[in-house]
């Protein structure tokens, strides 16, 4: 939820005009923002799976909300929130599509940002989680690593982004169903 300046030449946060309906329907959906067990295993599967040392479920409000969380042995730990700025998903808020970055410093959007030189992160996939009956995207399904992958990879990487947002989509659907 960005967009160039070309008069600072910098990328600037739009505002966020679903931001408050966002927070109401995660409540009203009884999905917190706090760790949730079946999310972190969809997150340890998606981590395992794309053999990346970070793989994350993220509700999105005023905060990046990671209620799946997913850090592989020896890897430095991360924290289960972060700001709206820092990270990629925010920029899948108004992207109906999967969002590969092999190597995110291949591209003049993405190679500045906050993780880049917090985490050294070189490789991003992310998926939106939209909840179709109410066309709100409710957040992110991603992995991020520190090594650059090379651009064969991205297909491979698309297909475990978007089955890891199907099965958290499938936890939420079925939530719904049971409130």
């Amino acid at each position: 939820m960005s967009t160039f300046n070309p008069d600072s030449g910098l990328y600037e946060t739009l505002p966020d005009e679903d931001l408050d309906r966002r927070a109401a329907f995660l409540q009203q959906l009884g999905l917190a923002v706090e760790a949730d067990p079946v999310m972190d295993g969809i997150a340890r599967e998606l981590g395992e799976a794309s053999r990346q040392p970070w793989a994350m479920v993220n509700f999105i409000t005023g905060e990046q909300h990671f209620v799946g969380l997913y850090v592989a042995p020896g890897a430095p730990p991360v924290a289960r929130s972060m700001v709206r700025e820092h990270g990629y998903c925010p920029d899948l808020l108004d992207r109906p599509v999967a969002l590969v970055l092999p190597d995110v410093c291949m591209s003049s959007r993405f190679q500045s940002n906050e993780v880049v030189d917090s985490l050294g992160v070189r490789t991003y996939s992310g998926a939106p989680l939209i909840h179709h009956q109410s066309g709100l995207t409710l957040g992110t399904v991603c992995f991020i690593g520190p090594e650059a992958m090379p651009e064969s990879t991205g297909s491979t990487n698309c297909v475990l982004v978007k089955a890891a947002r199907d099965q958290v989509m499938d936890v939420i659907h079925a939530r719904e169903a049971n409130r």
